[in-house]
């Protein structure tokens, strides 16, 4: 490899005795060989001369032989021709300054004579010509040296340009891992023993304890893995007994060890809440980010919320967004044509108020009464099960064996709705079914000729995606129209779909939004994706960064770990309410609203021995504080009533009244009418006002039929008390009894809350006395 061009020879000329130089291409001409006697050289370029310290500064490949030095001083002094072979052309120099050119296929000279008779030559002439001569020599000398130079450089570089590119093609190979030891081998299959159990579909609790404890025997032998699972046992101490220290513990060993997502997600949670730590939001933001960063998306949903709603980081709906639109993403890739696991939202608060209401959870009772009647061939209880058990929920875990056993039956009987469902089920497949896309088509197309929406969203999803039949946007597009017309969620998703993507239709972002707005409202979690991308990025909407936000962060919360949830509300029924509390107080960092104000019902209620008396009240406090945030009208009033009484923090009247204000106008919360109007009747962070007083208790019994009892007897007072405020100092003087300061100094402020009560109590006695006649 040289630095010229291939084809390409440098001709010295001599001008008046002086070299030129001069470059042919004759590998580009081709000419014939009778043409070679005509050859032209084109016009000489300059030439920069050439030192060994001088790099040239054309980088083009030449190929071919070089001139040497001694050739050259030998051509200078006898006539020698000296050759350089360059594609097919020589180059011959003649003495004192002639350049021949000899084409490979015909030896054809062209020759420039500038002999001249040295007798006719005066002999300044001839000292000239030597003069001219010298220099030549010292010119090319310089030349040849800077060539030698070139070609070792240009060498090196072609072999270093060699070895990259054979490092490119060859493969990257991992380095391989030295073998495992033989306690570490016996480590692995302990492990591996625990997890097969823990996938067990049916896997009770004592399985899941003898799981667990197959992962303490690993971790003792130092398997990471099973390190990190018992670490995760000792932090929620559902299947091991409750040790925080431990916890703590190995999530620092494997954090620093191995940097594992998963321990950084341990710890940032620890300090966060204070749960066998001191609290510190400060390395709880550092932990968290770290495990956001290794992609732990529970760690990427606090980060989320965080940023969301200030909680220790500047306020960026941006950075929000940024963090639930990545475990977003990840939880819709998850989501089947079922929609996912139904997880069922339970607040205690509610529990407490509305005890003869039903919270949406089945009773054990009614679920056996179900199964009796659907063993005995009742039909809807037959598909009802079936439904239950396929989508989970409502208390009862999904078992998607049990389902295809009460949808066969149902089908059997001829029930559209269970051959859908059993379309559903053979097209998505299972462990308890092996997928088939030509017995779902059959059950889709036998539940869609009787007109089941079901039927008729399944067989157009086949066809949209040809799944065992040709495409057909066509087809889909009327098969989901008809199921969207009878209201079904999935019809309406699709609609959407098509609508967005141009499937079959005119790309129209308006009518996407429309029936993704209508499948939302069904709770479709990607009805809820696909609003939050559009809005996100302002397609078919105006931009909403705070929209997009709640929307991933619904969707984010319908991950996996959502079921910790009901695991936790189940915990408190069985009276581990240590247990519960963790649960919520770690899914309260996620962003949970009902796992936020669950929490601070516990810690309200005094029922955890987790903290001590005097942070249990500031704990609450900031849950209720979270929850409110969040929309929660109990918890808006919850923060009103922690002002006004002083319970982890001072008492200040006018900032209960604040947040009894937000919770009437916002919400319309009945308990925040009734308090405003108390207020007002006392002056109490408010304006004395005995006629804003009973404006409020009367809006608080048109709000709430529970309310009107209450409302009642504090009007009641009202009239009895404020009938007469120019003449009350006057029966006052005359009846010292009716003052009512003395009763103030003994009972406190709120004696007339005490009145209440009796009043209330002397209502109900008659009430029953005349039921008793």
């Amino acid at each position: 490899m040289t630095l010229y061009r291939n084809g390409l020879v440098v001709f010295i000329i001599a001008n008046a005795s002086m070299l030129n130089f001069v470059y042919t291409q004759n590998a580009q001409h081709n000419l014939p060989e009778e043409d070679n006697d005509h050859l032209k050289p084109p016009e000489p370029h300059s030439v920069q001369k050439s030192t060994e310290n001088s790099p040239r500064s054309d980088n083009t490949n030449y190929k071919g032989d070089f001139i040497t030095e001694k050739e050259l001083q030998s051509a200078d002094d006898g006539n020698l021709p000296v050759k350089v072979k360059h594609e097919g052309v020589k180059l011959t120099i003649k003495s004192p300054v002639a350049a021949t050119v000899h084409d490979s296929h015909k030896d054809s000279t062209v020759s420039e004579s500038s002999n001249m008779d040295s007798n006719k030559k005066p002999e300044e002439e001839r000292k000239k010509a030597k003069n001219e001569e010298e220099l030549l020599d010292a010119v090319l000398g310089d030349l040849a040296e800077a060539f030698a130079k070139d070609r070792e450089e240009a060498e090196k570089l072609e072999l270093k340009q060699e070895e990259e590119a054979r490092a490119k093609t060859a493969p990257i190979t991992k380095p391989t891992p030295p073998p495992l030891t033989e306690e570490e081998n016996q480590a692995l299959e302990i492990y591996e023993q625990g997890m097969s159990i823990l996938n067990k579909t049916k896997s009770t609790r004592p399985d899941r304890k003898a799981a667990y404890k197959l992962f303490e025997q690993a971790a003792k032998m130092n398997n990471s893995a099973a390190r990190l699972a018992t670490a995760m046992g000792y932090l929620y101490g559902d299947y091991l007994h409750l040790n925080l220290a431990k916890a703590k513990q190995t999530f620092d060993d494997l954090s620093q060890s191995s940097g594992c997502p998963k321990s950084q997600l341990g710890l940032g949670l620890m300090y966060a809440t204070g749960l066998g730590v001191t609290s510190s939001q400060a390395k709880a933001i550092v932990y968290l980010t770290f495990a956001a960063l290794g992609g732990e998306p529970m760690a990427q949903m606090s980060l989320g919320y965080r940023y969301w709603s200030g909680v220790g980081l500047q306020q960026s709906c941006e950075a929000a967004l940024t963090y639930y639109k990545k475990v977003a993403d990840r939880v819709a890739q998850e989501v089947s044509l079922s929609g996912g696991t139904t997880t069922q939202r339970v607040r205690l608060q509610d529990e407490l108020e509305n005890t003869g209401q039903s919270s949406g959870m089945l009773d054990d009772d009614l679920i056996q009464y179900y199964q009796f009647l659907a063993d005995k061939g009742d039909i809807q209880a037959q598909v009802g099960l079936g439904q239950l058990h396929y989508q989970g929920g409502r208390g009862v875990a999904q078992d998607h064996e049990r389902a295809l056993n009460y949808f066969h039956m149902a089908a059997d009987a001829g029930n559209a709705n269970a051959m859908a469902f059993l379309g559903k089920m053979y097209a998505e497949g299972g462990g308890y079914i092996k997928q088939n896309n030509e017995t779902a088509f059959q059950y889709f197309q036998k539940a869609a000729d009787e007109g089941n929406p079901v039927g008729q969203s399944g067989l157009g999803i086949m066809y949209l995606y040809g799944r065992g039949v040709t495409k057909d946007y066509q087809k889909a597009f009327k098969l989901f129209s008809l199921a969207a017309d009878q209201g079904w969620v999935d019809g309406q998703l699709q609609l959407g779909t098509m609508y967005y993507s141009g499937l079959g239709v005119k790309q129209d972002f308006k009518m996407a939004v429309k029936y993704f707005n209508l499948a939302s409202q069904s709770g479709h979690i990607l009805a809820f994706y696909n609003l939050a991308q559009m809005h996100s990025t302002g397609t078919g909407v105006m931009r909403s960064c705070h929209t997009a936000v709640e929307l991933f962060k619904n969707v984010a919360e319908r991950g996996d770990w959502a079921t910790m949830l009901m695991d936790a509300h189940q915990q408190y029924k069985d009276g581990h309410v240590d247990l519960t509390l963790i649960k919520y107080l770690l899914l309260a960092e996620l962003g949970y609203e009902v796992a936020q104000s669950n929490a601070a019902f516990i810690l309200d209620q005094g029922e955890s021995s987790l903290f001590s008396k005097e942070e249990i009240y500031p704990r609450a406090l900031l849950e209720w504080g979270r929850a409110a945030s969040q929309g929660y009208a109990i918890a808006r009033v919850k923060l009103g009533d922690y002002h006004y009484y002083g319970y982890g923090t001072d008492v200040d009247y006018e900032v209960a009244a604040e947040h009894y204000q937000l919770a009437s106008e916002t919400q319309h919360n009945a308990q925040a009418m009734f308090n405003l109007g108390y207020m007002h009747e006392r002056g109490l962070g408010l304006k004395q006002d005995v006629h804003l007083a009973k404006r409020y208790y009367d809006l608080a019994a048109e709000t709430s039929t529970d309310a009107q009892v209450p409302v009642t007897l504090a009007l009641a007072k009202l009239s009895v008390i404020y009938s007469s405020e120019f003449g009350w100092d006057y029966w006052k003087t005359q009846y010292p009894w009716l003052d009512m300061q003395p009763y103030t100094e003994t009972v406190g402020q709120n004696w007339d809350l005490y009145l209440i009560i009796l009043l209330t109590g002397v209502l109900g006695l008659i009430i029953y006395a005349h039921y008793m006649r």
